[in-house]
């Protein structure tokens, strides 16, 4: 039998919870149709990012429910008495947060998230769950608009505290060779669910012609679609009217020369700055990390290559852009030079055996992200003092285009959903502790194969990990 329920608070208010209702489903049902029904059930949950989820369909036939008085505090868990449901029952769970009511329904045992129902009009709080029924546990974050989550989050808020996800080369979700295609949905998708952050690789199409400023989307020496060439301006089309929908977000993109031909950094430094990121209305090429109110509304670059002469004495001599051009290869933790950038990209996964190796260090760097405490200054000291944090960088992603079960599909199916537990159970707890001291972030955390059948829960746990920071913001 399951041992009782285990949950953990990552909202930055006290939840309580008031009722437990515990609804048998119908032996009909049970019998031959229950499977066509659990799937019905189980898919109204799998895309919790659809601005209007149909109505939870409730196959059962009684209920018993026991009123109850558990609180469980911000940042913390709390192992409870609350029996999980059986096969043949379905748990419904009523919160309560400042007099607000909430009320979660599982479907049969799933890891699904599903969001919380209020039982009130105009709610000021609305809530995620994160259900993992192996180990009886249930999440609970705040839930955000994913379009438009980073508004929450006051303009001096240096870039790197945040917990932001993002995509490792992110616009190769077209018809490609195997290993190359690491992505299921559409680079406008996935901003409009939440990722923060591209991870994009260019070949300058003819970098001596100056009539030809065309950047083609590659991944290593391969074109992104078997279709025919894809370019970076198509996607920055998309990028900006994103962020002309969404004024309060920004874009970190990670740019890196790769594919074939004979262009060098340089070439491609010269060609991003006259042709493509001149704009400082669109652009943020500073050489630092920025804070929130100073990228909204932009994309942020961090650069991947070297620059032309010239652009090393942009911004006073400093350079241009994010510098990330010295970044370790395969490197389960390194720090760039610039000390900007603090990376975990460990991607030589040879064999299946060697994902759990992966799994190790992309969790090893979550807890170095989790342990920091980011200075939140007063507005105007932001001209005078930078943040003081790097991004950290953590792929999850790794391939090895020999091997079927290497590849960045099959990577995901096992890395995703161990990250989704290790963030919901043990992120940012220390010793057995229920809280560490750090802000908890996750700091950029980069993934092949999110929303892949509208599971976005990656995504949603990654964005809820803020909440301890934001409760800093605002001094709750």
């Amino acid at each position: 039998m399951s041992s009782p329920l285990t949950i953990r608070n990552l909202t930055s208010r006290p939840v309580e919870v008031k009722r437990c209702e515990y609804h048998s489903i119908a032996p009909s049902l049970s019998q031959g149709g229950f499977a066509n029904i659990t799937q019905n059930v189980t898919s109204l949950f799998r895309n919790a990012t659809s601005p209007a989820a149909p109505p939870v369909v409730e196959p059962t036939t009684s209920f018993v429910h026991e009123d109850v008085s558990i609180r469980i505090d911000p940042f913390k868990s709390l192992a409870t008495q609350i029996r999980p449901q059986s096969a043949n029952e379905t748990l419904h769970l009523i919160f309560d947060t400042e007099g607000e009511q909430h009320r979660l329904e599982t479907p049969t045992p799933t890891s699904n998230s599903t969001t919380l129902k209020p039982l009130t009009d105009n709610p000021r709080f609305n809530y995620t769950a994160v259900h993992l029924p192996d180990h009886s546990h249930l999440t609970l974050y705040s839930s955000a608009n994913l379009s438009s989550w980073m508004r929450f989050f006051k303009d001096d808020t240096p870039l790197s505290a945040l917990s932001i996800p993002g995509t490792h080369n992110s616009p190769t979700c077209h018809r490609a060779l195997p290993s190359v295609r690491c992505q299921a949905i559409s680079p406008p998708e996935q901003l409009d669910n939440g990722v923060r952050f591209f991870d994009i690789r260019v070949q300058p199409e003819a970098p001596l012609d100056p009539a030809n400023d065309r950047l083609i989307l590659v991944h290593g020496v391969f074109p992104i679609s078997l279709t025919g060439n894809k370019y970076l301006r198509d996607l920055l089309q998309e990028v900006y009217a994103f962020l002309d929908r969404n004024p309060s977000e920004t874009l970190i993109m990670s740019l890196k020369r790769e594919g074939t031909g004979n262009a060098t950094d340089a070439q491609l430094s010269r060609i991003l700055k006259d042709h493509y990121a001149g704009d400082p209305n669109r652009w943020f090429t500073a050489p630092r990390i920025p804070y929130l109110g100073e990228a909204r509304g932009k994309i942020v670059l961090i650069r991947r290559f070297g620059l032309e002469d010239a652009l090393k004495q942009e911004w006073g001599g400093a350079g241009w852009g994010i510098d990330a051009a010295n970044w370790a290869d395969n490197t389960p933790n390194a720090t760039c030079p610039s000390g900007d950038v603090c990376v975990q990209d460990f991607y030589e996964v040879l064999e299946t055996v060697n994902i759990d190796k992966k799994i190790q260090y992309s969790q090893e760097h979550l807890e170095r992200a989790a342990k920091c405490v980011c200075t939140l200054p007063a507005q105007d000291q932001l001209a005078t003092l930078p943040p003081k944090q790097p991004f950290f960088i953590n792929f999850l992603t790794a391939s090895n285009f020999w091997k079927v079960g290497c590849w960045p599909e099959k990577i995901a199916a096992k890395l995703n959903p161990a990250i989704v537990d290790f963030l919901c159970r043990k992120h940012n707890e220390s010793a057995g502790q229920p809280e560490a001291g750090g802000d908890g972030s996750t700091g950029i955390v980069v993934c092949d194969w999110v929303g892949h059948r509208g599971d976005w829960d990656l995504v949603r746990c990654i964005i809820g990990m803020n909440a301890k920071l934001e409760m800093r913001e605002h001094g709750l």
